[in-house]
Protein backbone atom coordinates (compact mmCIF):
# COMPACT_ATOMS: atom_id res chain seq x y z
CA UNK A 1 0.00 0.00 0.00
CA UNK A 2 1.07 3.63 -0.48
CA UNK A 3 -0.01 6.89 1.00
CA UNK A 4 0.15 10.43 0.55
CA UNK A 5 0.20 12.30 3.83
CA UNK A 6 -0.88 11.40 7.55
CA UNK A 7 -2.42 14.76 8.40
CA UNK A 8 -2.04 15.56 12.55
CA UNK A 9 -4.84 17.27 14.31
CA UNK A 10 -7.63 17.36 12.19
CA UNK A 11 -11.56 18.18 12.72
CA UNK A 12 -12.26 17.99 9.23
CA UNK A 13 -12.47 14.39 8.52
CA UNK A 14 -14.64 12.96 11.34
CA UNK A 15 -16.02 14.17 14.78
CA UNK A 16 -13.11 15.43 17.56
CA UNK A 17 -9.70 15.76 16.86
CA UNK A 18 -8.22 13.22 14.40
CA UNK A 19 -5.26 11.65 12.71
CA UNK A 20 -5.48 10.96 8.95
CA UNK A 21 -4.06 8.57 6.43
CA UNK A 22 -4.62 9.33 3.06
CA UNK A 23 -4.01 6.61 0.73
CA UNK A 24 -3.00 6.05 -2.64
CA UNK A 25 -5.20 4.36 -5.46
CA UNK A 26 -8.95 5.77 -6.57
CA UNK A 27 -10.98 3.62 -9.51
CA UNK A 28 -13.33 5.94 -9.26
CA UNK A 29 -11.91 9.60 -10.39
CA UNK A 30 -14.80 11.65 -9.50
CA UNK A 31 -15.33 15.19 -11.50
CA UNK A 32 -13.51 17.75 -9.12
CA UNK A 33 -12.45 15.55 -6.67
CA UNK A 34 -10.83 17.27 -3.62
CA UNK A 35 -7.77 14.82 -3.61
CA UNK A 36 -7.20 14.09 -7.78
CA UNK A 37 -3.35 13.45 -6.71
CA UNK A 38 -4.27 10.85 -4.67
CA UNK A 39 -5.74 8.38 -7.57
CA UNK A 40 -2.34 6.90 -8.80
CA UNK A 41 -1.87 3.74 -6.96
CA UNK A 42 1.90 3.95 -7.58
CA UNK A 43 1.83 7.71 -6.11
CA UNK A 44 3.11 8.73 -2.85
CA UNK A 45 4.99 6.76 -0.75
CA UNK A 46 5.01 3.49 0.31
CA UNK A 47 3.32 2.74 3.94
CA UNK A 48 6.50 1.21 5.47
CA UNK A 49 7.63 0.69 8.95
CA UNK A 50 8.51 4.67 9.49
CA UNK A 51 4.64 5.69 8.28
CA UNK A 52 3.25 2.92 10.56
CA UNK A 53 5.09 4.27 13.86
CA UNK A 54 4.13 7.71 12.79
CA UNK A 55 0.45 6.69 12.62
CA UNK A 56 0.42 5.02 15.77
CA UNK A 57 2.21 7.42 17.52
CA UNK A 58 -0.31 9.88 16.80
CA UNK A 59 -3.13 7.35 18.18
CA UNK A 60 -1.23 7.30 21.30
CA UNK A 61 -2.23 11.06 22.32
CA UNK A 62 -4.67 11.39 24.61
CA UNK A 63 -6.52 13.90 22.83
CA UNK A 64 -6.57 12.56 19.42
CA UNK A 65 -10.27 10.92 18.87
CA UNK A 66 -9.31 8.56 16.30
CA UNK A 67 -8.30 8.00 12.74
CA UNK A 68 -9.76 8.41 9.43
CA UNK A 69 -8.83 7.01 6.81
CA UNK A 70 -9.31 8.50 2.94
CA UNK A 71 -7.64 8.84 -0.38
CA UNK A 72 -7.89 7.82 -2.82
CA UNK A 73 -9.65 4.81 -2.13
CA UNK A 74 -8.78 3.27 1.36
CA UNK A 75 -11.34 0.27 0.25
CA UNK A 76 -8.69 0.19 -3.71
CA UNK A 77 -8.21 -3.74 -3.91
CA UNK A 78 -4.76 -2.84 -3.79
CA UNK A 79 -5.11 -1.21 -0.28
CA UNK A 80 -7.89 -3.69 0.78
CA UNK A 81 -5.94 -5.96 2.82
CA UNK A 82 -3.56 -3.84 4.77
CA UNK A 83 -6.47 -1.25 5.33
CA UNK A 84 -7.98 -4.52 7.02
CA UNK A 85 -5.28 -4.73 9.19
CA UNK A 86 -4.28 -1.76 10.10
CA UNK A 87 -7.94 -1.62 11.30
CA UNK A 88 -8.12 -4.60 13.42
CA UNK A 89 -4.72 -3.57 14.61
CA UNK A 90 -5.92 -0.13 15.53
CA UNK A 91 -9.41 -1.58 17.03
CA UNK A 92 -7.01 -4.12 19.51
CA UNK A 93 -4.37 -1.29 20.62
CA UNK A 94 -7.06 1.71 21.03
CA UNK A 95 -10.39 0.21 21.77
CA UNK A 96 -11.19 3.61 23.02
CA UNK A 97 -10.47 5.40 19.67
CA UNK A 98 -12.89 5.77 16.83
CA UNK A 99 -12.27 4.51 13.20
CA UNK A 100 -13.81 6.24 9.99
CA UNK A 101 -13.04 5.26 6.66
CA UNK A 102 -14.41 6.80 3.33
CA UNK A 103 -14.44 5.05 0.72
CA UNK A 104 -16.13 5.20 -2.94
CA UNK A 105 -17.63 2.47 -3.15
CA UNK A 106 -21.07 1.64 -1.61
CA UNK A 107 -22.20 -0.11 1.66
CA UNK A 108 -23.92 -2.81 -0.06
CA UNK A 109 -20.75 -3.56 -1.51
CA UNK A 110 -18.32 -3.69 1.14
CA UNK A 111 -20.43 -4.75 4.46
CA UNK A 112 -19.04 -8.17 4.82
CA UNK A 113 -15.18 -7.60 4.55
CA UNK A 114 -14.50 -9.02 7.60
CA UNK A 115 -12.88 -6.05 9.15
CA UNK A 116 -15.65 -3.68 8.65
CA UNK A 117 -16.98 -4.60 12.17
CA UNK A 118 -14.18 -3.03 13.68
CA UNK A 119 -14.98 0.59 11.84
CA UNK A 120 -17.39 3.18 13.73
CA UNK A 121 -18.38 5.34 10.87
CA UNK A 122 -18.05 4.63 6.79
CA UNK A 123 -18.83 7.39 4.41
CA UNK A 124 -19.83 5.40 1.27
CA UNK A 125 -20.20 6.83 -2.37
CA UNK A 126 -18.79 8.22 -5.25
CA UNK A 127 -18.51 12.70 -5.19
CA UNK A 128 -21.17 13.56 -7.63
CA UNK A 129 -20.43 17.14 -8.52
CA UNK A 130 -23.94 17.86 -9.41
CA UNK A 131 -25.31 16.69 -5.72
CA UNK A 132 -22.03 18.67 -4.54
CA UNK A 133 -23.18 21.03 -0.99
CA UNK A 134 -20.96 22.59 1.21
CA UNK A 135 -23.02 22.07 4.03
CA UNK A 136 -23.51 18.77 4.63
CA UNK A 137 -21.72 17.44 7.22
CA UNK A 138 -18.67 14.92 6.91
CA UNK A 139 -19.46 14.54 3.20
CA UNK A 140 -19.01 16.29 -0.74
CA UNK A 141 -22.68 15.46 -1.74
CA UNK A 142 -25.98 14.47 -0.88
CA UNK A 143 -25.52 10.75 -2.39
CA UNK A 144 -23.24 9.79 0.14
CA UNK A 145 -24.23 8.51 3.25
CA UNK A 146 -22.17 9.00 6.53
CA UNK A 147 -22.76 5.11 8.47
CA UNK A 148 -23.34 3.98 12.19
CA UNK A 149 -21.43 0.73 11.31
CA UNK A 150 -21.92 -1.07 14.11
CA UNK A 151 -25.78 0.11 14.29
CA UNK A 152 -26.15 -0.95 10.44
CA UNK A 153 -24.76 -4.42 11.11
CA UNK A 154 -26.62 -4.98 14.29
CA UNK A 155 -30.09 -4.27 12.65
CA UNK A 156 -29.22 -5.34 8.83
CA UNK A 157 -29.84 -2.56 7.30
CA UNK A 158 -27.89 1.45 6.87
CA UNK A 159 -28.78 3.64 9.62
CA UNK A 160 -27.20 6.66 8.97
CA UNK A 161 -24.96 8.58 11.54
CA UNK A 162 -25.75 12.16 10.78
CA UNK A 163 -29.04 13.27 8.67
CA UNK A 164 -29.02 16.42 6.67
Amino acid sequence: MRYHNITKDDMLNGDGLRVVLWVSGCSHCCENCHNQITWDVNGGLPFDETARQELFGELEKDYISGVTFSGGDPLHPRNTEEIGMLVEEIHEKFPKKTIWLYTGALWEEVNRLPFVKYVDVLVDGEFVQALADKSLRWKGSSNQRVIDVKASLASGSVVLKYED
